[in-house]
């Protein structure tokens, strides 16, 4: 049987070689951006959230897995019924044995307790935790899967077109898929349309039960104007990473997807945050240099 892998990975070794982005204005040397490996997981983009448009993409369209960027859509529902009075922010969410049962990242509830809706959205931003996404989502939806299916008609609203939930947590699910621009797409809605609640995206960790609960979005003090949003790994997915940038004028929705580690995301995000934020970046010549498969 004819194995293509050998032939795609010639290809993004040779995409390493090319110009992808060439301006038309002076053109300066070459400046030599290092992008995460595996490359086929690999997916970019950079949007100026003020105007819309695309400063920079690769395989931005191509279809990915979410992990746990999933959890913004979770978070958006939550504060759709947060403004509309459905719940409050001291409404009791009850967690089901079933969201109980969730892998970690988790805040390991017990059998009959529940959690507040204020303390739910920072268990979701800040530890990622699984049980909390799929207990809102139960209680938002009626089931998980009713919820999924609420999620995925409010991304195809927002022009997310390409983006299938399958669950509240991004836990791992061969159905569930979604692009670099439609996560962009959903970064700036939730930036445009919750700027009241977006301040918690900004929490690098929260008190829960007189403990200290870490988060792990290493972006929030690294960067000087970096506010948020999302991270997320599943192994299918490699490291993902939804960044709000939002300093001296400028507002950017950094997406990065498919990479090795968290350190080299990371990398990756702030290179692309100062490439987008150079005043020569219109007229710059970027080779994507790709690490080894």
């Amino acid at each position: 049987m004819y194995n293509p892998l050998p032939l795609i990975q010639s290809f993004f070794a040779a995409l390493a070689l090319l110009v992808l982005l060439a301006g038309c204005a002076t053109t300066p040397p070459d400046s030599v951006l290092a992008v995460p490996a595996p490359a086929q997981k690999y997916a970019a983009i950079v949007v100026d959230a003020r105007t819309g448009k695309q400063l920079f993409e690769v395989s931005s369209t191509a279809q990915r897995y979410p992990a746990s960027l999933t959890k913004m859509m979770t978070l958006y529902l939550l504060f759709e019924a947060l403004d509309s009075g459905r719940v409050s922010k001291q409404t009791q969410i009850p967690v089901s044995d079933h969201a109980a049962s969730q892998p970690p990242t988790k805040l390991r509830f017990r059998r009959g307790e529940s959690i507040d809706v204020d303390s739910a959205i920072r268990a979701i931003v800040v530890k990622s935790a699984n049980d909390v996404a799929v207990a809102v989502g139960e209680y938002l939806g009626g089931s998980e899967a009713q919820f999924a299916a609420m999620m995925t008609s409010r991304a195809r609203q927002l022009g997310m077109t390409s983006t299938i939930f399958r669950n509240a947590s991004g836990l791992p699910d061969g159905g569930q898929m979604t692009t670099a621009r439609d996560m962009a797409v959903r970064g700036m809605a939730l930036h445009r349309r919750f700027p009241q609640q977006f301040h918690y995206f900004s929490e690098s960790d929260f008190m829960f039960r007189g403990r200290l609960v870490r988060g792990h979005n290493d972006m929030l003090g690294r960067v000087r104007g970096v506010d948020g949003i999302k991270t997320g790994y599943i192994r299918a997915s490699g490291f993902n990473i939804v960044t709000s940038y939002n300093a001296d004028g400028r507002n950017l929705i950094v997406v990065v997807m498919g990479a090795d580690s968290a350190r080299q995301r990371n990398d990756h995000v702030e290179a692309l945050i100062q490439r987008s934020l150079s005043p020569t970046t219109d007229g710059a010549k970027t080779r994507l240099m790709f690490a080894e498969q």
